[in-house]
């Protein structure tokens, strides 16, 4: 087959829907090397990532041509490609994030699009009117004009469906991964080398995530005052204006000696903070998917996170999962799990096996199966 992705993303972010998009076009290519991949991007930027992928037989990328393909590269995005899909031999086009081309059912060639999320409308408070509208608008017209639907957890397939009346037939569940980075041991070097640049503490507790309000990430600020002193909190993710309040916080409850906030962490380094950590802690009120989970039990810590998306699914029934609003129960969960080992090592154990479902070779062939569909 010959498959045309939409590369944006994969070009222009380094976390995130990049990571998605990046870790799809890889796993594609590694498992069913026979294909075709050409990547459509709006403009060129550095990206190291993804020039590993691009020195693949059988990958490459595709950049607008014309003049004002160039000048107006965010619109040939939206009308440009698909009138370039049938020339270019492309049987089926896939939008690894939210979005498809709106000229794609006029391009003939069949298509499908990955949707991680409709946070905009569960929680419309997180964004501006123009962003949830303009969201909510690209998102319901890929899942409409498409032939089939990724998404990325049952979650989210029933918010597909609840929300835009996406009958379930045309959706397929096909969960995300992580980076290898975090399925193999750390040096010991690169172990020490991050414990003495980012002065962390003998023993912590873990949090990587956004910093922003919907992440949640004020609960732990509250647990942490109803555990002894000793206990510590590290916090990586881009900063938002939601840090401010949690600083204040930490501030007025003299607990800014037991709490790091970092941000800029490169991803070489990010294994590291996860083995030296003694546990993990994702509190967001709500996720598409949770690969920090992931990342957290491929990195043989214990984990706990919230109820009320679609953390249970990312992480399995052996991690522990509290109210996003329940300080206490997050408090005594976090005391319970570090004052006895033997809990904590069979989490660890049984969180790993159940995490095994998440495999590149799983997912690379559950991505197959939604293409199939799409094309049948």
């Amino acid at each position: 087959m010959n498959i045309g992705f939409d590369a944006k993303r994969a070009v222009q972010n380094h976390t995130g829907l990049g990571n998605y998009s990046r870790f799809i076009i890889d796993i594609m290519s590694r498992y069913y090397p026979a294909d075709r991949y050409l990547l459509y991007a709006p403009r060129k930027r550095e990206n190291k990532e993804l020039d590993v992928l691009l020195r693949r037989p059988g990958v490459a990328i595709r950049y607008p041509s014309s003049f004002w393909g160039k000048q107006l590269s965010s619109l040939w995005r939206v009308w440009g490609i698909g009138k370039e899909l049938r020339p270019q031999g492309i049987d089926l086009f896939h939008g690894l994030s939210n979005e498809l081309p709106l000229t794609i059912r006029k391009s003939g060639v069949r298509s499908i699009v990955t949707i991680h999320d409709l946070i905009m409308l569960r929680y419309p408070q997180y964004y501006t009117w123009i962003d949830r509208h303009i969201y909510a608008y690209k998102f319901r017209k890929a899942c409409l004009n498409s032939d089939h639907i990724i998404a990325v957890s049952e979650t989210t397939k029933k918010d597909i469906m609840d929300f835009w009346g996406i009958p379930e037939g045309k959706i397929s569940v096909v969960y995300q991964g992580c980076d290898p980075l975090f399925k193999q041991p750390a040096s010991q070097e690169l172990k020490e080398e991050v414990r003495r640049k980012y002065g962390l503490p003998a023993t912590y507790i873990l949090y990587v995530g956004s910093i922003e309000e919907r992440k949640n990430l004020l609960l732990v600020a509250r647990a942490l005052r109803r555990l002894p002193d000793d206990v510590r909190l590290v916090a990586v993710g881009r900063h938002t204006p939601y840090t401010e309040k949690v600083k204040a916080y930490l501030r007025t409850h003299r607990l800014e000696e037991r709490v790091r906030l970092l941000h800029g962490i490169p991803l070489r380094e990010l294994p590291a903070f996860y083995q030296c950590a003694s546990l993990f802690v994702y509190p967001s009120r709500f996720e598409g998917f949770g690969i920090p989970i992931i990342e957290a039990i491929h990195s043989g810590i214990p984990v706990i996170a919230a109820t009320g998306s679609c953390l249970e699914e990312a992480g399995g029934p052996s991690c522990v999962y509290v109210d996003p609003d329940d300080a206490d129960g997050l408090a005594a969960e976090i005391a319970f799990i570090l004052s006895h080992p033997a809990v904590a090592e069979k989490m660890k154990a049984e969180s790993l096996a159940y995490v095994q479902r998440f495999s590149d070779e799983c997912i690379a062939a559950a991505v197959r199966r939604a293409y199939d569909r799409a094309l049948a």
